[in-house]
């Protein structure tokens, strides 16, 4: 073994000690139950820690096992899931179930390559669950991870391109004590959440700030290198809450595209030379033949989705006619419901934080009214 090979053995292990005394007591971690583990890990991709407890909590709660999750109606998956996004994560986590219960008798496999070849399982999730459940020798590489080494080894180039990203994963298994791939892994995620913050690293409690490059260099700022920011695509949306006979109008959106399988108040993008409102009627006509009226803005809600970043214009509208039946064109079912039942139902982020803000709002509590 090379004295560089030494070193960076050293290294690891320091950061196992140093976890081992200031590692988080979270659920997961408590017996690392491989199912919880394969939970969290999906959850943690898209929300901080603390709303991640939360929800898993919430999630395990309601399903105990894989095969709870592989018999769930898919309403109530999602409606669990509802508040994370990528909804296609939830359903990818059933059909995982469902193949777990079939195949491996309720069990998560323990082989990076079986779990990759799991729907929703990439190879950060198949490395996480192999390493942290069963103590697979396998790095485990996220953004916390890619900070942490990148000030560590002083890497000058960005983290996500392709050869730097394999030196990464490289220097991390360099690092790891064999035996202890588990505690390891996840002291250097912990590290980077705790101590080697982005933008106010605590280097003087960092366990190996004297083997740290960027901290030598006096450049713990200037790492990792940063990527080009993404080019974000604003687009206007309206939507209209539709309430009829103490009743309000919902619609599942189609099996596939963009929030696939929830639910949603009608409406669309607004296009060149209309109005929001003029948008709303035009969209309500093409989506479900109903024509609008007594429209009443509520409030704009502001919020992004993958390149998107999106102002919803929100209003209340009542029907123009007698009809209640809709004609669908971009939904698959349609449902008129007691505004006490909408928490049944998942929702889009943006319809979710609509239905928080008209709750209490005397005038929804006026048109429920209405005859």
């Amino acid at each position: 073994m090379s004295n560089q090979e030494r070193t960076n053995q050293e290294t690891g292990r320091r950061l196992v000690e140093w976890f081992t005394r200031n590692g988080r007591d979270l659920p997961w971690r408590r017996d690392y139950e491989p199912y919880h583990v394969w939970i969290s890990e999906i959850m943690l991709q898209q929300t901080q820690m603390e709303r991640g407890v939360a929800y898993f909590s919430r999630w395990i709660d309601r399903f105990t096992t894989p095969c709870d999750i592989a018999h769930a109606s898919e309403e109530e998956i999602l409606n669990h899931w509802e508040g994370l996004g990528y909804y296609s994560r939830a359903m990818n986590i059933q059909k995982t179930a469902r193949i777990l219960c079939e195949r491996y008798d309720g069990r998560i496999p323990d082989d990076p390559e079986v779990l990759r070849s799991l729907p929703g399982i990439g190879p950060y999730t198949a490395a996480a669950i192999a390493s942290i459940a069963y103590n697979r020798p396998v790095p485990v590489v996220d953004a916390n991870v890619e900070r942490v080494l990148a000030r560590l080894f002083d890497i000058d180039t960005p983290p996500k391109q392709v050869d730097t990203a394999r030196r990464i994963t490289e220097l991390a298994a360099s690092l790891m004590p064999q035996d202890q791939a588990r505690d390891f892994n996840q002291a250097v995620m912990e590290l980077g959440a705790l101590v080697c913050l982005p933008k106010k690293p605590r280097c003087s409690a960092c366990p190996v700030m004297d083997r740290c490059r960027a901290y030598e260099l006096d450049i713990v700022f200037e790492r990792p290198v940063p990527r080009k920011a993404a080019a974000y695509i604003p687009i206007e949306v309206a939507t209209g809450v539709l309430i009829h006979d103490g009743r309000i109008f919902i619609q599942k959106r189609p099996a596939s595209g963009v929030w696939a399988n929830l639910w949603e108040f009608p409406g669309g993008s607004v296009e060149e030379g209309e109005t929001a409102a003029q948008a709303l009627e035009r969209e309500y006509v093409e989506e479900t033949e109903f024509h609008l009226a007594d429209i009443m803005p509520i409030t704009t809600i502001r919020h992004g989705y993958t390149k998107y970043r999106v102002s919803l214009h929100c209003f209340y509208c009542g029907l123009n006619g007698s009809s209640s039946t809709p004609v669908l064109h971009a939904a698959q079912e349609y449902l008129w419901v007691r505004p006490e039942h909408l928490g049944e139902y998942a929702f889009p982020a943006g319809h979710r934080k609509l239905i928080e803000q008209i709750r209490e709002s005397p005038e929804f509590t006026r048109r429920l009214k209405q005859k």
